[in-house]
């Protein structure tokens, strides 16, 4: 009987097993993300002992025996969803599901090793969790607000502002030297000779997946830092396959207002690229290319874009993902005002009323490829081209103190084009379960000209009711070509390993090591042709419009004018060498279950070498230095939802190429040149930062930060009858201090399948900043023998008060209809533009905001239209010289709305 017994269970065990099975397939989305397939979310079978995770492409699949089932679905910072389902034999089950945010909070998450990098709740999920002090912007938040480019995603976020007029960035008031820029933790160089950081304007958001501020130094990171690190991490696609078109137009209300009066100068395509430069024997005849003729324009711009991805499994664990992005953008600028330089005593020595036509373009394309080896084992190719290119038609009608008694018209065409090649190899690869290894190469080309920029002088005869050339100096009339190429190769390497015993997927901390190198070299070179008018045609009334028919082969052949260069057809150059090697050591580790540490130290072997050859003169000039950086970041965890963190760090601060080369670049108004005497700063920085997160997309934080700076460098104005500006170590030391608020909250949510809810973002940073001015210490150290006017100031490019505020509301339809409407809100203070000397006052920035307002819609799953407004209230900037008598202005203008209306479709 028991054998028996024994033999019934065992064939009932074996039906069992041999009972056919069913299979539960599907793909889960994302919902905030345009339902974009939303990779390692979390599928578990409730009751049942069974969970898998979806693929890269949102994809699982579950073989089930038959029965009645309720599926989870969950993914770091999303709300649950559940779905019932009843499965058969030999049937397939498809359940595909769209998961979101919603009103989800952060209490009981750990971070997963995979994390949505694009998504606002996960963004601030791995803010929360991370000991290192983040701030990041994902490509949910650049689409919610109608953010084009890098430079108007970073002004959004707290503490940072960007400079009118231009594309620099600063953060907490220091401004380009002071910060840096990397592509995937790699550097990139500058497209400007006068910059050290590469313009973020030229990055199209198309390309970015999250960008993030480091405003709190670690080892990682390069010790030349102050202010802030800027990396953009390029997208990464991953899903079955995506291709979409998007079409717009952009309009200035400025510019449409000079419709059919809106010109340019002659030369360069409507694409922003040109194939011209120095003629053939300038010298001995008029062989320039470009007519001096303006070009009419019709000032409507746009743009075109072409975003495609795909997945591919290879083998059994391999996948490959490919992205590439292809777009072009164009826009058309006006503006008028004042534009002059002023005496101690507020007297004019050049006074202008300018006029500027302006015209923009930018030619992005990106290729990224990341394969998947295995689980272990990652290496990813990034490649990045940028063409942008400026005109810029300006027209200057006044008084210049050299003609005195005649009205001058100074016209000035410039034409720059900047091209950069960025090409990236980076691995990951996991040699044990403790040990990682983190690697990337990078090398980086750009290239910026400035071919044939022309400048005409011409004074306004009264007897001869018209115009006439003018000619106080040989310069007031010429063509100028420039040219910089800068190489950089740099190298990442990092090992990781794991300490202690891994509870919930994480360490107790980890030890890295690494080194990073980075080696930079750049010629610059520049040649002027000047022209000399003889009394033939200094008297001859000439049309400014038609120059062609004064300035020509003609006339020099007849001996009218004369061609000449300060070293014949030598150009001016300097060239730059820098090299860095850097070791580092890190120590991350979780002290207690609530504080968590991260000591680091970094050294730095630091070598630049500036050599020059100009109308100054010619040397060589180097330094080496030898920079030792310790760093500590302590974070505690008051409870779920409330961090503590502090950070200190030693950092310091490099002079730039063409800070430290004798070399003069002229302006109408403004001339720079560089101090070969300059030399670095020291920084010290300590933060003090309060963290409450509400909810998975709330926030409420407070920071206290200071920077104490030995031996600070800044811009000033030297004694000089125009505001001709250098780079001085103007003082012992200075320092900078302030608080930040930035708070994150759904003003209300309406919970459902679809989302509803009306959101506001606000972050506002007061800051003070202040140096001691020592004018013989910079007699000492240099050669400029100058008295600034002022013992104490603050430094330059600093805000006072910085504040952003943007309100959003998102509602979601049936049938993949959507809408979000955001306005948003930017302030800076008044900000100091260089230091005056021998009793000038300071020039300082006149604070200012602006308002925008994006609309962005999608019709069906396809087809989507978006609508913005920029900068509507049309402020006017001003620029003044501060005197006892009063501020005194040097530059204003308004820069008019600017208007798009786009088309994105998805195929």
């Amino acid at each position: 009987m028991k054998f028996k017994l024994i033999v019934i269970t065992l064939l009932f065990t074996v039906l069992g097993f041999a009972q056919t099975k069913g299979t539960i397939k599907g793909v889960v989305t994302d919902k905030d993300l345009n339902n974009e397939p939303l990779p390692f979310a979390n599928v578990v079978v409730k009751g049942q002992n069974i969970a898998v995770n979806t693929d890269e492409n949102g994809s699982f699949s579950i073989a089930i025996v038959p029965g009645e089932y309720i599926l989870e679905f969950s993914f770091l910072g999303y709300e649950n969803a559940t779905e019932k389902v009843i499965v058969k034999e030999n049937e397939t089950i498809i359940v595909n599901k769209s998961i979101g945010s919603g009103s989800y909070t952060l209490q009981d998450v750990i971070v997963q090793k995979a994390t949505n990098r694009e998504k606002e709740s996960a963004l601030l999920l791995d803010q929360k969790k991370a000991v290192e002090v983040k701030q990041e912007i994902g490509a949910q938040e650049l689409s919610r607000k109608g953010v084009g480019d890098v430079a108007s995603a970073v002004a959004k976020t707290t503490g940072v502002s960007k400079q009118e007029g231009s594309n620099n960035v600063y953060v907490r008031g220091l401004g380009d030297r002071y910060n840096s820029t990397s592509i995937n933790g790699l550097p990139v160089p500058s497209n400007d000779p006068e910059k050290k950081n590469i313009a973020l304007d030229l990055f199209s958001t198309d390309i970015v997946e999250s960008i993030s501020i480091d405003k709190v130094y670690t080892s990682r990171i390069s010790g030349d830092f102050a202010g802030g690190n800027v990396n953009i991490s390029s997208k990464n696609y991953k899903g079955n396959g995506m291709l979409e078109i998007s079409l717009g137009s952009t309009i200035n209300t400025n510019a449409i207002e000079k419709n059919g009066e809106f010109y340019l100068q002659d030369g360069p395509n409507q694409f922003g690229y040109s194939s011209y430069g120095v003629p053939n024997n300038p010298l001995s005849g008029y062989n320039f290319q470009n007519s001096l003729v303006p070009v009419k324009e019709s000032p409507f711009g746009g743009n075109i874009g072409i975003k495609a991805g795909k997945s591919f499994d290879i083998g059994k664990e391999g996948k490959l993902n490919l992205f590439a992005n292809a777009g072009f953008n164009n826009g058309y600028e006006y503006r008028e005002g004042i534009n002059q330089s002023v005496s101690a005593q507020a007297a004019e020595l050049k006074s202008f009323e300018q006029e500027r036509f302006a015209y923009k373009t930018n030619s992005t394309g990106m290729f990224n490829a990341n394969y998947k080896i295995n689980s272990k084992n990652k290496i990813s190719y990034n490649f990045l081209f940028v063409n942008s290119s400026e005109q810029l038609k300006d027209s200057y009608f006044g008084y210049n103190r050299d003609f005195e008694g005649f009205d001058i018209l100074v016209q000035r065409g410039t034409y720059i084009e900047n091209t950069l090649f960025v090409n990236q190899l980076l691995g990951n690869h996991e040699l044990t379960k403790k040990i990682d290894f983190d690697w990337g190469l990078s090398y980086n080309k750009i290239k910026g000209d400035m071919p044939d920029r022309t400048q005409n002088t011409l004074k306004f005869e009264e007897d001869l009711n018209g115009f006439t050339f003018g000619q106080n100096t040989i310069t007031d009339n010429h063509r100028y070509y420039q040219n910089l190429t800068e190489d950089e190769i740099a190298a990442n390497l990092a090992l990781n390993y794991a300490l202690g015993d891994k509870e919930n997927g994480e360490a107790k901390g980890k030890i890295t090591l690494g080194y990073n190198g980075r080696f930079k070299n750049r010629d610059f070179e520049a040649i002027q042709f000047n022209f000399r008018f003889f009394d033939g045609l200094l008297n001859t009334v000439v049309n400014p419009d038609n120059l062609d028919t004064v300035l020509n082969q003609e006339n020099y052949s007849n001996g009218l004018f004369n061609i000449e260069a300060f070293g014949g057809l030598r150009p001016q150059t300097y060239t730059g060498e820098q090299n860095i090697h850097a070791s580092f050591a890190s120590l991350e580790y979780k002290l207690t279950e609530k504080l968590s540490s991260i000591v680091g130290l970094r050294f730095e072997r630091v070598e630049q070498t500036v050599s020059w050859r100009t109308q100054l003169g010619a040397d060589t000039n180097s330094f080496n230095r030898n920079e030792f950086l310790p760093n500590l970041i302590l974070k505690y965890e008051v409870n779920e939802k409330q961090n503590l963190r502090f950070g200190a760090s030693k950092t310091y601060t490099l002079p730039q190429f063409k800070e430290r080369a004798l070399f003069i670049y002229e302006d109408v108004t403004e001339v720079k040149v560089g101090n070969p005497n300059l030399y670095p700063s020291q920084n010290y920085n300590a933060d003090l930062k309060w963290e409450y997160f509400l909810k998975n997309d709330e926030l409420i934080s407070v920071t206290a930060f200071g920077k104490y700076i030995i031996d600070p460098i800044n811009e000033i104005t030297l004694a000089s009858s125009t505001n001709d500006i250098s780079f001085i170590n103007t003082g012992d030391s200075g320092h900078a201090y302030g608080i930040e608020l930035e708070v994150r909250k759904n003003i209300f949510e309406i919970e459902g399948d679809l989302t509803n809810k009306l959101s506001a973002g606000f972050n506002a940073s007061y800051m003070k900043t202040d140096q001691e001015l020592d004018s013989e210490k910079v007699r000492n150290e240099t050669d400029y023998n100058i008295n600034l006017t002022n013992e104490r100031a603050g430094f330059t490019g600093a805000s006072d008060f910085l504040l952003n505020a943007d309100l959003s509301y998102t509602k979601d339809f049936q049938n993949n209809k959507s809408v979000t409407a955001t306005i948003i809100y930017a302030h800076y203070s008044d900000r100091l533009y260089a230091l005056g000397v021998e009793t000038k006052g300071n020039l300082v920035d006149k604070g200012m905001g602006s308002l925008d307002f994006v609309l962005k819609t999608k019709l069906n799953k396809n087809l989507g239209i978006n609508l913005n407004a920029r900068n509507i209230l049309n402020p006017t900037f001003k620029r003044v010289q501060e005197n006892a008598g009063g501020d005194v202005p040097v530059l204003t203008y308004k820069k008019g709305a600017f208007f798009g209306l786009g088309l994105e479709y998805k195929f």
